[in-house]
């Protein structure tokens, strides 16, 4: 019998989805994206999960796409059609995932794997980890968002030097740029991740998501536009059991405790 190509389970509020094709450095075929597709739109659906975490199992992160199984999606000229209620991974199309998402990464991670992780929230690397965006080795260009969020997040010049070139990348260069947040030894980044999933999910559900909107908007429709949504989109929050368990909470001076509504 066959593995599963993705190993998904909940822990508390976070839900945790591990890549599982380590015999083949979990390469990204087609099926294995939708999949994952699939387990993002349950985490952005079901009310009791607050956080995911995407994590590998074996040596490596990703060797990238599975690219036989992908030339002839390229070749038609558009990306793979999600399945109902899937929320893509890379950000591009549909509705963006409302929950915080973390990555914890190691060993090699190339092309799809760097842009699944610049579509996520926050980046957890081992200090091992190699990155490469090395479409132009191929014949091709990153068509995953990376032409868009490597000069988001490090600027023009940094982004070329690697998307023109597809030189690797080291962790500490990766996180000095800010492309991750963290490094840690080989072996603890999904505890890292996991423990930080924990610590968001602790928090209020319906005002972490808020504030993730409100970033998005500002990064996606600009500054003017986000500081206008400030005091409107709070306005709802305000009304919440949340917001009373907060307060409470802070006048007895003890922790609160969220229920996302």
């Amino acid at each position: 019998m066959s593995q599963p190509q993705l190993l998904i389970e909940t822990r508390g509020h976070v839900l945790t989805i591990g890549l599982n094709r380590p015999e083949k450095r979990n390469a990204f075929d087609v099926d294995m994206y939708l999949q994952l597709a699939s387990a993002l739109g349950e985490l952005h659906r079901n009310p009791e999960l607050r956080v995911g975490v995407v994590y590998a199992v074996g040596e490596h992160f990703t060797g990238g796409l599975d690219l036989p199984k992908w030339a002839p999606v390229f070749a038609s000229g558009g990306m793979p059609t999600l399945p109902e209620g899937g929320i893509d991974p890379c950000g591009l199309q549909g509705e963006r995932l409302k929950k915080p998402l973390i990555y914890a990464v190691q060993g090699t991670c190339l092309t799809i794997g760097i842009e699944l992780m610049l579509a996520a929230d926050i980046r957890i690397a081992a200090s091992n980890t190699q990155f490469g965006q090395i479409e132009v080795k191929r014949g091709i260009y990153a068509v995953g968002g990376a032409t868009v969020r490597w000069l988001q997040e490090i600027g023009w010049g940094n982004a070329m030097r690697y998307l023109l070139t597809g030189d690797l990348l080291s962790a500490p260069e990766a996180h000095r740029m800010g492309l991750v947040q963290e490094l840690v030894e080989p072996g603890e980044q999904f505890e890292r991740a996991l423990a930080i999933a924990d610590n968001i999910a602790q928090q209020a559900p319906l005002a972490v998501q808020a504030t993730l909107q409100s970033a998005r908007i500002a990064r996606y429709q600009g500054d003017e536009v986000a500081i206008s949504r400030l005091l409107p989109d709070l306005a709802p929050l305000m009304a919440s059991e949340d917001v009373k368990e907060g307060m409470a909470a802070f006048m007895q001076r003890r922790p609160a405790q969220f229920v996302g509504r």
